[in-house]
């Protein structure tokens, strides 16, 4: 399915946090911090996709707005287990990840804003 480089970025980025949140349990017996990202960086996805079948231009902002907060709060989370030595290096691109997912959606939401 293709259906626009933030839908399928974001898709992505939710496989790889499942396989972090995979790695956290069974490689670090972490399992308060790893629920924590697991449901933020998820929310992200889960958000985008809610809103291409938003019912209104308010509506579609609304998901989107909520997509940005997840991707703020997983951000957050993953300062935090970088800093508890929990972030190891074969998993440190999901900072830059989460980021770029972060522009995306301001721009996102910057143009629906505008228009």
């Amino acid at each position: 399915m293709n259906k626009g480089p933030l839908s399928n970025q974001s898709i992505q980025f939710s496989i790889d946090i499942v396989n972090y949140y995979k790695w956290l349990v069974s490689e670090k017996n972490e399992f308060v911090l790893s629920k924590q990202i697991l449901r933020s960086g998820t929310g992200i996805g889960a958000n985008i996709h809610e809103a291409d079948y938003a019912v209104s231009k308010a509506d579609f902002i609304s998901k989107m707005q909520i997509a940005l907060k997840e991707t703020s709060e997983t951000e957050y989370w993953l300062i935090v287990l970088e800093q508890t030595d929990f972030l190891p290096e074969e998993f440190s691109f999901l900072k830059e990840s989460c980021i770029s997912l972060k522009k995306m959606l301001v721009a996102t939401l910057n143009t629906s804003k505008n228009n």
